[in-house]
């Protein structure tokens, strides 16, 4: 195995394909929407946890608020061992709680009125799981900076959010607003997401910092970030106004950042041309460094690059333009818009966020140095492609398809983006997707039907190819006596895709089906237009 494919399997989440796993009740509670998350909605969580590095544990109570969509009276809290809840109470009265496994089921006592807004409290403690890959595997990371100070984060997608704190864990239901307090020695700050509200001084030593966020948030964007932080901001002036964007980084790394994050507000500028105003004004920007690669944590994206151009100074195109910007910069800020604003309800969905935003790196080079470049480096990547098993997974079981979502699924833009022929309709498409979406969880077929429509163009058996199977269409033609014929293979029931070739250097557009076509032609060489995802084959 080379070392490219080496380092696009760390950009990935080492996903099992369906085929390849067998599912437990476990997977089925964490994954899918049971009776007892089913009937509440949440609205506010108000998260409360001390961290001690000095032993690697936490202690703290989440507040879940939440409003009655039908009378129940279990409700189903998400925390994964060896952390433990040690109580729940809701209007100060203990309540029962059963475990099975990381779910735990809790008995209200009191009436839950159909549309009551009621709240309870979960308290727990422990040393939760240690990050061995952070961001991968997730969970804490334990660290230490140069001079030897701590420094710790958060990172768990995939795993999930109940790996350090109790919710529920479920992607479907964003909580509308949250505020998170975090208590650390005196001499460390932390960093999370929103905006920073206050900060409480301790006789004991410790300092406790709160933020505020005003939108609503998936659960693994929540993160807490611990160090010898140092800060710096700036204003941009964006679409929808002044946004204020932050930058912490370990004290010793304050000069090379403030020229570094220079791509920052670029990122900003192409983006929001891009896809529309960036989702949370409310909320600020932040890059927050830590001790792992990156994760686009919501207004409070990590960043764990080395301060180097491309993916840890590697360009993953081949092509060279991936060394013009920060890959973890670009890349995970890009997820603010896709992943952040509009998030997949079911983790086999999770394309949405990784497609669109393996794409944005080449709309990124678009925009400051011309549409060759990007369309270069989105064809570059197509070497990390491994059409190993399709791009979506098993819903209901907290699974996502191939890793192949991310460089397949930016090709498969790419490749739509010349079906769709008309650069500005497809901007509107990507700016229409976060305005119609906007702040929502979602699904693929909404997704689909929204590109489908604004397109004018019937693309279901576009994205079952594309997106529901593993293999690539195939242009198989031959050329004789001055005809063209020519078809599809390797596709889908009823996959037809217009597509552009060369002859004899001489564009012509062909609409190719599963049926032979033919065409006369003079010339006597063809060639696929390569902006298309596509394999040819001459007979």
């Amino acid at each position: 195995m080379n070392k490219y494919i080496l380092i696009v399997i760390a950009l990935t989440f080492q996903t099992v394909t369906a085929q390849e796993k067998s599912f437990t009740k476990q997977d089925t509670l964490r994954g899918s929407i049971t009776p007892e998350r089913a009937w509440w909605n949440l609205t506010y969580y108000h998260l409360d946890v001390e961290v001690d590095p000095s032993t690697k544990s936490i202690k703290g109570k989440n507040t879940v608020q939440y409003k009655v969509l039908e009378p129940h009276n279990v409700l189903q809290i998400d925390l994964q061992s060896p952390l433990t809840i040690t109580k729940v109470t809701q209007d100060d009265i203990p309540l029962e709680v059963s475990h099975d496994g990381n779910a735990h089921f809790i008995t209200l006592k009191n009436a839950q009125e159909l549309g009551s807004i009621q709240s309870l409290d979960v308290y727990y403690e422990g040393q939760p799981k240690e990050a061995i890959r952070a961001p991968w595997d997730g969970g804490f990371s334990w660290k230490k900076d140069d001079n030897g100070n701590d420094f710790v984060a958060t990172s768990c997608q995939g795993l999930g959010a109940s790996v350090w704190w109790p919710n529920k864990d479920h992607m479907y239901d964003e909580v509308d607003s949250m505020l998170i307090s975090v208590t650390v020695p005196k001499e460390l700050m932390n960093v999370s997401n929103g905006q920073l509200r206050s900060i409480e001084e301790h006789n004991n030593g410790k300092k406790t910092y709160n933020w505020f966020v005003n939108n609503p948030i998936n659960n693994y964007g929540v993160n807490v970030n611990i160090g010898d932080y140092v800060h710096f901001s700036e204003v941009y002036n964006g679409e929808k106004g002044p946004l204020k964007m932050d930058y912490y980084v370990l004290r010793d790394n304050l000069e090379k950042a403030k020229t570094h994050f220079k791509d920052a507000p670029r990122m900003m500028e192409a983006f929001e041309y891009w896809f529309g105003p960036y989702p949370f004004y409310e909320d600020g920007f932040k890059l927050v460094e830590v001790p792992y690669l990156g994760m686009e944590h919501q207004s409070s994206v990590t960043y764990g690059n080395d301060y180097k151009k491309g993916y840890l100074g590697r360009d993953l195109s081949g092509t060279g333009w991936g060394l013009k910007f920060d890959f973890i910069i670009i890349h995970e800020s890009g997820h603010e818009w896709f992943a952040n604003n509009i998030t997949y309800k079911d983790i086999a969905d999770m394309w949405i966020h990784e497609s669109f935003t393996a794409y944005s790196e080449s709309l990124f080079l678009e925009y400051f140095y011309g549409k060759n470049a990007g369309a270069e480096y989105v064809i570059g990547t197509r070497r990390a492609i491994q059409n190993d098993s399709p791009i979506i997974g098993q819903y209901d079981v907290n699974q996502s398809g191939s890793g192949d979502m991310y460089y397949k699924g930016s090709n498969m833009l790419h490749t739509l983006r010349q079906w769709v022929n008309d650069d500005d309709k497809w901007r509107q498409i990507l700016r229409g997707l976060n305005e119609t979406f906007y702040h929502k969880t979602v699904t693929t077929a909404q997704i689909e039907n929204y590109i489908s429509e604004m397109s004018g163009i019937d693309l279901n058996a576009f994205f079952n190819q594309y997106l529901r199977d593993s293999k690539i269409p195939t242009l198989e033609y031959e050329l004789k006596d001055e005809h063209l014929k020519y078809r599809w293979t390797n596709t889908v029931a009823n996959f037809e895709m217009p597509i552009e070739i060369t002859i004899d250097g001489k564009n012509q557009k062909i609409g190719p089906k599963a049926s032979w076509s033919t065409l006369k032609v003079k010339g006597k060489t063809i060639t696929v237009e390569p902006d298309y995802y596509v394999d040819s084959k001459q007979l």
